[in-house]
């Protein structure tokens, strides 16, 4: 197994995407890098997202980064994430049983239509630190209390 997370999809672009929370709820951020088939870094991002959930900002980090591959012109896209259960709920195995996560997987399955073809992995938490660097960033744009 540990070879799949080193394979690429001939092609594909790849998305690295991470949320995270500080506390839960709590602030939180959303991060991702966007790399095209050859390997070179196109995009990133790093967001705050307010007040919310774990499950919350991973979904985030994933629609923002569906859309900054969109806007750099990917057609195919290798999304890497670090959250077992966005990968796993949008490949089916899981079920949507949140009802505030519905609208974030409807909105990731909606923005993976706009691919000619996709693929979904989960890595390992180390695998995905520059991501998560990014959406830890995004917690730390939060603007100071007034």
């Amino acid at each position: 197994m540990a070879g799949a997370y080193r394979r690429r999809e001939t092609g594909f672009w790849r998305l690295y995407c991470d949320g995270a929370s500080r506390g839960n709820p709590g602030p939180a951020g959303a991060g991702a890098l966007l790399y095209d088939p050859g390997g070179t870094l196109k995009g990133q991002l790093s967001h705050y997202l307010g007040e919310t959930t774990n499950n919350v900002a991973e979904y985030q980090a994933l629609i923002l980064g569906l859309q900054l591959a969109r806007e750099q012109g990917a057609a195919r896209i290798q999304i890497l994430a670090d959250s077992q259960l966005v990968v796993e709920q949008l490949k089916g195995s899981y079920k949507v049983k949140s009802p505030h996560l519905l609208p974030l997987w409807q909105q990731a399955k909606k923005e993976l239509q706009n691919f000619e073809a996709y693929a979904i992995s989960h890595v390992p938490r180390a695998k995905n630190s520059l991501a998560d660097g990014l959406a830890n960033q995004g917690i730390d744009q939060k603007p100071p209390p007034r």
